[in-house]
């Protein structure tokens, strides 16, 4: 009999994922578990129904799809002190780790407590207008700051707990955690940064300026951010999900959120290794070893 007691199960939206579901709910009811209430993260339900769920302290939540089905479960469970599990069902995966081929192994041996939680630094973003907060939300990948489609370049000033930082000319800025730090800010030269680190990653997109770089910003930090550019379409986007346009005449606020998220990965499963299938490292060398030996 498993630790585990009750269990919310989101899934993406698509009929393989709730086939798929259904037999992840029948491996969780044979371990012990008495209730599973079932979210598709596309259609949700109203808040108040998950809540004698998330709020017993014997819950786990399974994680069905990619990283943008996971984003959108943590963005669920913010308030919650809940541990996260994902079975990848998407492509890349860094987030739902655990392929769907090895599942049903896997979730039988964390429910059994061969398990590790790890705490993943959440952040927490706010675009304020005079005295008025006008968007707030919590994040775990990134907050991304870009130009509508026929905008210019953006000109803002970013200063890090009331200090001065930089002065930015850019197609936009990217804020990450270290979760996010393998999505878009890797896309924009970003660096990779270990998951458990508790720093945040400042990384302009296709600076003007050739010497501007991204810098890792150690907490506790209030990062603020304000446009100079008139007249513009900017927005302000949380995790590729939600977000907000902004202009000249808002502060965006950009901190540490007072809750971690709570990882929960099977003891076999390796950071490095994910970096090393996902991102395909050393995989040129061993081709080149191949090729080698059979010329």
């Amino acid at each position: 009999m498993g630790w585990a007691k009750y269990s919310v199960l989101f899934y993406k939206n698509n009929p393989e994922c709730l086939e798929f579901a259904g037999k992840v709910e029948k491996i969780l009811r044979s371990e012990g578990i008495s209730s599973v209430f079932s979210v598709n993260v596309e259609m949700p339900p109203p808040p108040e129904s998950i809540m004698p769920y998330v709020e017993q302290s014997q819950t786990i939540a399974v994680v069905i799809g990619g990283d943008g089905t996971f984003l959108s479960a943590a963005r669920w469970l913010h308030s919650y002190n809940v541990p996260i599990v994902g079975i990848n069902f998407g492509g890349l995966g860094f987030l739902t780790e655990i392929p769907k081929e090895r599942c049903f192994e896997e979730l039988i041996s964390i429910l059994n407590g061969h398990y590790v939680v790890e705490e993943r630094l959440k952040m927490e973003v706010a675009v304020f207008r005079d005295t008025t907060t006008r968007f707030r939300q919590a994040v775990l990948n990134d907050v991304v700051i870009n130009k509508g489609a026929l905008a210019r370049i953006i000109d803002f000033h970013v200063s890090v707990n009331g200090q001065y930082l930089n002065y930015y000319r850019a197609d936009g800025l990217i804020v990450s955690t270290p979760t996010g730090s393998t999505a878009y800010n890797l896309s924009a030269g970003g660096p990779i940064i270990c998951p458990t680190a508790y720093v945040a990653v400042i990384t302009p997109i296709c600076s003007f300026n050739l010497t501007d770089r991204p810098i890792v910003i150690s907490p506790p930090f209030n990062i603020n951010i304000f446009l100079e550019s008139h007249d513009q379409e900017v927005f302000l986007t949380c995790d590729g999900q939600v977000g907000t346009a902004i202009t000249v005449e808002d502060s965006i606020v950009i901190s540490p959120s007072s809750s971690f998220l709570r990882f929960m990965k099977p003891l076999n499963v390796n950071h490095f290794e994910i970096l090393r299938t996902k991102l395909r490292w050393g995989q040129s060398a061993k081709l080149s070893k191949r090729v080698s030996q059979s010329s």
